[in-house]
């Protein structure tokens, strides 16, 4: 990795002696951008007009071989398949709708077809997009299409991608325009949300930290823009960066109904809210399979470990594991909800009745022999500083990737035609405030907010 500092790169293997445990997290998603008329809104620019979706075969470059490996492995860290493939689509080709408070926004066509995808860019304008959220044109891009990640990533890596992408079989299909209001649809207005929160650096390591610490850094800070979902952000979109990595809420779909919801993404850091009981075996098996000690992949998440790091080398992921519980405890749910006898009395009734037979009555979930639902002790998701995802578990319950070791958690059914507002708040308070758990309160105006009409 060309940052003049005895790092490895993505997908190599460490030094003797920097261990070895794997993990890897999040998701391209949406940045709420602007309210104000400074700056537009999220995600990528899309190109104009759709046209009917057609695939041509590429010719790779003579020297690809070892190129492409090594590009597509790091496309694969970056997660570029799921947010540029709409579902039946040709690989790369765009098209995924991103409904948000701005609008409709569509990803583009990246496959190496020189008029509808990227082919004809040259390499000097494909890495100043990929740092500096510029287009061939000279046009902003937005910056959901996480460049201020992105620009802290290697010469040698983004070249790596840049022969890959030039491999990828062309597509001519067009995606569709974005549907976004004015102001938001002023591109030039990205110019001062630059001015205002990006900065174009490479990484630095830390000197103080092993090399296995700082390649995990490397790959959750740059290609991997992990901070994209799961760091909370300002009213006009930009990361609060003194609260990196603590969560953050974003808008997704929810079971499968092509309707959007909010989701939250859980505090990283080894808090109390976040993963500090989380052993870096339970990430590891979590990021690697889909299931851990302490918990199996759902909602969001199940596409990110699925299209992206299930496919990790176990050195990488063992990197990002070793630099999330080496982060800094970032506290954000410590708000604890206050109840009466009462209403703790009427919660625990609606909880045995309806989870306690997998979660158990002690919040503990599972067992060896007895693999049910996970544990609700020290659950991130269960104690997020918003608990949206809570939230949707409860209403449109959980469909686990295959069954895999460590855990094969069962999926968890749905309880929106089961429970009604106030008792999903009483589920949610309970195991919020419950075996030590930290949450605020949830109410039923939250619920029903997170209901499909």
């Amino acid at each position: 990795m060309a940052l003049g500092v005895d790092i490895p790169t993505i997908g190599s293997k460490p030094r003797p002696g920097t261990g070895a445990v794997q993990f890897k997290v999040d998701l391209l998603m949406m940045i709420r951008l602007v309210s104000s008329s400074l700056l537009g809104a999220l995600l990528w620019t899309a190109l104009p007009a759709q046209a009917q979706e057609q695939a041509a075969p590429a010719e790779a470059p003579a020297a690809a071989t070892t190129a492409k490996s090594k590009g597509e492995y790091l496309a694969t860290v970056g997660n570029c398949h799921s947010c540029h493939t709409k579902p039946g689509g040709a690989p790369f080709a765009g098209g995924v709708p991103f409904t948000t408070d701005f609008g409709t926004i569509y990803s583009t066509n990246i496959t190496s077809d020189p008029k509808a995808g990227i082919g004809d860019w040259t390499k000097e304008q494909f890495i100043r997009a990929m740092r500096e959220g510029i287009d061939n044109e000279g046009k902003h891009l937005y910056p959901a299409f996480p460049y201020p990640n992105f620009t802290k990533v290697s010469d040698e890596d983004l070249n790596a991608i840049y022969d890959y992408i030039k491999t990828v079989p062309a597509s001519t299909y067009v995606p569709p325009e974005n549907k976004m209001p004015f102001p938001f649809n002023q591109r030039g207005l990205m110019a001062f949300w630059n001015a205002l929160f990006f900065k174009t650096t490479r990484f630095t390591p830390d000197t103080q930290q092993s090399v296995e610490f700082n390649r995990g850094a490397y790959i959750v800070e740059g290609l991997a823009h992990c901070g994209a979902c799961h760091t909370p952000r300002n009213i006009l979109g930009g990361e609060k960066t003194d609260l990196a990595l603590s969560g953050g809420t974003f808008m997704d779909e929810v079971s499968k109904s092509n309707e959007v919801r909010p989701w939250y993404a859980v505090n990283l850091t080894p808090s109390q809210d976040g993963l500090k009981a989380w052993k870096q075996e339970d990430i590891v098996s979590y990021m690697k399979t889909g299931h851990g000690g302490r918990v199996g992949s759902h909602g969001p998440m199940n596409e990110v470990i699925a299209g992206s790091t299930m496919k990790w080398t176990d050195e990488d992921i063992a990197a990002v594991a070793t630099y999330l519980k080496g982060l800094k405890p970032i506290e954000r749910g410590s708000t604890q909800a206050k109840f009466s006898d009462r209403e703790l009395g009427r919660a625990d009734t609606v909880y045995t009745i309806h989870c306690g037979t997998c979660h158990l009555p002690t919040g503990m979930g599972s067992t060896p022999g007895n693999e049910l639902g996970a544990p609700l002790v020290g659950n991130p998701v269960v104690q997020g500083d918003d608990p949206s995802s809570l939230i949707n578990v409860i209403l449109y319950g959980v469909q686990v990737i295959s069954p895999a070791p460590p855990k094969g958690w069962q999926n968890m059914k749905a309880f929106d035609n089961v429970l009604d507002d106030d008792e999903v708040a009483m589920i949610a308070n309970y195991i919020r405030t419950q075996w030590g758990n930290k949450g605020s309160k949830v109410t039923e105006e939250q619920v029903e907010k997170q209901r499909l009409n």
